[in-house]
């Protein structure tokens, strides 16, 4: 999991739309803007680390701007779905695991998706992802009120 540029402690929530850092609230990114924003095409070019990479993990943000989409599911849920007793019996399907892989391996994913939409396991695998971030999604709401 990811942590604040500015302040190294919090989960970011916000990206800097002048430098594409990550961070966490306000504070930070008054922080940010006062002490240290460069936007992308000011900076200088990057010099090669000297320490060896570690890979962090990557999170849908890295693969998206903010634009790319709009239904976003925060990844905290998204980790729902690997505890799922549900999917994880769904999953053990070995036609199901082939489907998942050929819709994966396409380019066109929107025919793949639509193909793949025709297969009732497919289907029901579908449906039981929703169920687990939607009924997350309602009962944090309902927390909230």
């Amino acid at each position: 999991m990811q942590i604040c540029n500015v302040c190294s402690d919090q989960t970011p929530k916000y990206r800097c739309p002048a430098c594409k850092i990550r961070y966490c609230s306000l504070g930070c990114y008054k922080r940010h803007k006062a002490d240290t924003c460069l936007p992308i095409e000011q900076r200088e070019p990057a010099v090669p680390e000297t320490k060896p990479f570690t890979a962090e993990p990557w999170s849908v943000e890295d693969l998206f701007d903010e634009d790319d989409f709009v239904d976003k599911v925060p990844l905290q849920k998204l980790q729902l779905l690997g505890r799922s007793e549900k999917l994880r019996e769904l999953l053990g399907n070995h036609h199901l695991r082939s489907l998942l892989r050929s819709v994966d391996g396409v380019d066109s994913k929107d025919e793949a998706m639509r193909a793949a939409m025709q297969e009732p396991l497919f289907v029901e695998f579908s449906d039981q992802c929703l169920k687990v971030v939607e009924n997350e999604q309602t009962s944090v709401t309902l927390n909230e009120d």
